[in-house]
């Protein structure tokens, strides 16, 4: 009885976990690490609380449920195949995120170096709750329910996605292929060793390589509307004129 009880209990944390996923835009966590389109960024400290909350509603779970470890995967594993695994996938993850860079930038766009500590705490907070929430919780409770193995990967992979967000409108289609296929690779990365090391390692590579080479925390803009895009970036300031040569040498306004 205590036992069911306790798992009963688990499940209800497994629960506010993936609804505090669904709020990470009202705390301007995870992918929402960045301005707004009118320029205003939640605090740190009001970033931090979402990555705080979320860690203890992880330590609570792990406290409450009978074996989290066994049934549910929130532990490393083991370190040599988490660690070959971990940032085998993840070097796939880093390799995308270049190629989408030059595809879409036509450059590595790197960000300003005083924004790499908060965004890389992010990143690996990140990783961690999504892995913890919807790779150990979810797809363990599915898998002691006796979903097929298949089947329970694919329903946490689509649950994450909307948990995300990454298919609202006015979103780009890359993040959201990046975060399905995610998803399923991470679930299959679990199921098949069992814990959540490896998956964690290759999405806290993955998030971090998004970051550094398109400068988005994980919602890079729909074309035109990068700041090297815009119409106000190109036009010099007010006040200033444009000179150019003229035939004979000379400058002449424009």
């Amino acid at each position: 009885m205590e036992e069911t009880l306790r798992v009963l209990v688990a499940l209800a944390i497994a629960g506010f976990l993936v609804i505090l996923r669904f709020e990470a835009e009202k705390f301007g966590a995870a992918e929402y690490d960045e301005p707004t389109r009118d320029g205003h960024r939640a605090s740190f400290l009001q970033r931090l609380s979402w990555i705080l909350l979320g860690f203890t509603l992880v330590g609570a779970l792990l406290l409450v449920h009978p074996n989290a470890a066994a049934d549910l995967g929130i532990s490393l594993g083991d370190r040599g195949e988490a660690l070959l695994l971990g940032f085998g996938f993840g070097a796939l993850g880093a390799l995308q995120a270049a190629a989408y860079a030059f595809f879409r930038y036509g450059k590595i766009r790197l960000p300003p170096a005083w924004t790499y500590p908060g965004a890389v705490l992010n990143g690996i907070g990140t990783a961690f709750l999504d892995e913890a929430t919807f790779r150990g919780a979810v797809l363990g409770l599915l898998l002691l329910i006796g979903i097929n193995p298949v089947t329970a990967v694919v329903m946490q992979a689509f649950l994450y996605t909307l948990a995300t967000r990454t298919g609202a409108p006015g979103r780009g289609r890359y993040m959201f292929v990046l975060t399905l296929v995610g998803g399923l690779a991470a679930g299959w990365l679990t199921a098949t060793t069992g814990a959540i090391g490896a998956a964690f390692l290759a999405h806290a590579v993955t998030r971090v390589s998004v970051f550094v080479c398109t400068g988005h925390a994980g919602r890079p803009s729909l074309r035109g509307e990068e700041i090297e895009e815009t119409w106000e970036y190109r036009t010099p300031p007010r006040g200033w004129r444009l000179l150019d040569r003229s035939d004979d040498g000379g400058p002449s306004e424009q």
